[in-house]
């Protein structure tokens, strides 16, 4: 396995506490909407796809680990949010 790049590292946890906005570390929907809304235009039903998507224990909140998951499964995407966050 390929040696991780630190930067992405650091732009993944940035991202992650920029979308976790009380700390609990645990990304909730409200959460995940706020952060969504300052990317542009979100609609309610995206974030409801979205948290089904990345919440895959189905608990309502995204933990660290199922947003790693989703992040590594999705470098371009993390990439260009970085660039905004």
């Amino acid at each position: 396995m390929a040696e991780e790049d630190p930067k992405e590292k650091a732009d993944r946890e940035r991202i992650f506490k920029r979308f976790d906005t009380n700390g609990d570390g645990l990304i909730s929907a409200t959460e995940l909407g706020d952060a969504l809304k300052t990317l542009g235009c979100v609609q309610p039903d995206e974030v409801k796809f979205m948290m089904a998507e990345i919440d895959t224990d189905g608990d309502g909140f995204i933990s660290y680990q199922e947003y790693l998951n989703f992040a590594l499964a999705n470098r371009g995407l993390i990439k260009d949010v970085a660039k905004i966050f």
